[in-house]
């Protein structure tokens, strides 16, 4: 997987919006809000081939949980940024 290009995570205070920058990405009219775990997985991975296994992985390192949770809460994860169109296969 990969991000998709065009877009820039900004952090606000505690909030993080990931803001669609291109002129082709115009037609995004969703701002996408992520909290500061999902921000550290972005900032980890965009420009970057990835997959579950990849932020799994980072999660566990990061944050003091173990493979079960890390691996729910990327699933999760995945499908909203598909969801989203802010990644592809």
């Amino acid at each position: 997987m990969k991000t998709k290009k065009g877009f820039t995570l900004r952090s606000l205070g505690n909030e993080h919006l990931l803001v669609a920058e291109s002129v082709e990405m115009t037609n995004f009219n969703r701002m996408i809000s992520m909290n500061e775990s999902a921000a550290m997985l972005w900032k980890e991975i965009d420009g970057k081939d990835f997959d579950a296994e990849t932020l799994t992985n980072l999660l566990m390192e990061n944050y003091d949980i173990n493979r079960d949770v890390a691996e729910h809460d990327v699933t999760a994860l995945l499908k909203s940024w598909k969801e989203a169109g802010i990644i592809e296969d």
